[in-house]
């Protein structure tokens, strides 16, 4: 099974396929401190990662917002004191889209990078 971090998102449009339960069993290991949620009717991902600080958690927040642009796209953010609260989902779709899961996992990834720095 290929890794998620490793894939780049894809262009969708409104005809884009929903990502199948069976995908979901498959590639939601990869990802496991992430919920399923639903929303106003849309299932999400989500997922709060915890910080020491503001200024920690704000730094995740722009590591992410440039990770979005990177990729074309782009989640919720909520922002708080020592907290991160964000959420992928598929607008166009009203979904979830195999894109969303390779930016949760890429999301973890930038949340290790960012605890192996302040370790260091």
């Amino acid at each position: 099974m290929q890794d998620l971090t490793q894939e780049k998102c894809v262009a969708c449009n409104r005809e884009a396929p929903k990502v199948t339960q069976a995908e979901l069993d498959k590639l939601l290991p990869q990802i496991p401190d992430w919920k399923l949620i639903e929303r106003d009717n849309i299932q999400r991902l989500e997922r709060v990662f915890s910080f020491p600080d503001f200024i920690t958690a704000l730094e995740f927040t722009i590591r992410i917002g440039a990770l979005a642009e990177e990729e074309g796209h782009h989640p919720a953010l909520l922002t708080e004191w020592g907290r991160v609260t964000l959420t992928w989902w598929t607008h166009k779709i009203k979904g979830l889209h195999r894109n969303d899961l390779i930016m949760a996992a890429r999301s973890d990834q930038a949340f290790e990078k960012s605890s192996s720095q302040a370790a260091d």
